[in-house]
């Protein structure tokens, strides 16, 4: 059998497929969930079964399939993509109700450090996500690098430019390096 005659066969078997669970599985996706939920899930658990065409039990060679044979086992497939969509509902809604809470809360924190946000924007995008990750999700240049694709060597180049570049924009008053004393390394005595 040719390459084209196989998609042709595999092609009419899903048809007869469809045929016969298409308005089950719809009617049973409709009691389980709202009418645009139904429908994408419905959708999906058509390419699974798409997909796993060759693992639906009692679907003959032949472009007809037996109701009683193969609904079973598409109802199953039905409520694991429905589990699946109701899952990603939850994330989608808990990071919703995360980016709330923090947008909340950015106004404050905008204010009290709007002299370092300005600072930042003035920073390119590159030194900018350079010194992000570095500050903020606390990565050494190594684990940077890994992460915008750069070398290590470069990112520390990168991040010892930007962190000079904002302690001038940020203006020190007394030009001492913070963390230093005035006289340190000095031998006054």
């Amino acid at each position: 059998m040719t390459e084209q005659e196989t998609r042709r066969l595999r092609r009419a078997r899903f048809e007869g497929l469809a045929q016969v669970v298409v308005e089950p599985l719809h009617r049973y996706l409709l009691r389980r969930a709202s009418t645009e939920t139904a429908e994408d899930v419905l959708s999906e658990t058509l390419l699974v079964l798409w997909r796993r065409l060759d693992d639906v039990p009692g679907l003959g060679d032949d472009a007809t399939a037996d109701p009683d044979a193969v609904l079973p086992w598409c109802y199953g497939v039905a409520r694991g993509c429905l589990a699946n969509a109701r899952r990603a509902d939850g994330r989608r809604l808990r990071l919703v109700e995360r980016l709330i809470r923090t947008r909340q809360r950015a106004p404050e924190e905008a204010a009290e450090h709007s002299e370092l946000h300005a600072a930042l924007d003035s920073l390119g995008a590159a030194d900018r996500e350079v010194v992000r990750l570095w500050a903020w999700e606390g990565l050494a240049p190594r684990q940077i690098a890994e992460a915008t694709g750069s070398t290590p060597n470069a990112v520390s180049i990168r991040l010892h430019r930007a962190k000079a570049g904002l302690a001038d924009r940020l203006g020190r008053k007394n030009g001492a390096r913070p963390g230093h004393k005035s006289d340190e390394g000095r031998s006054g005595q």
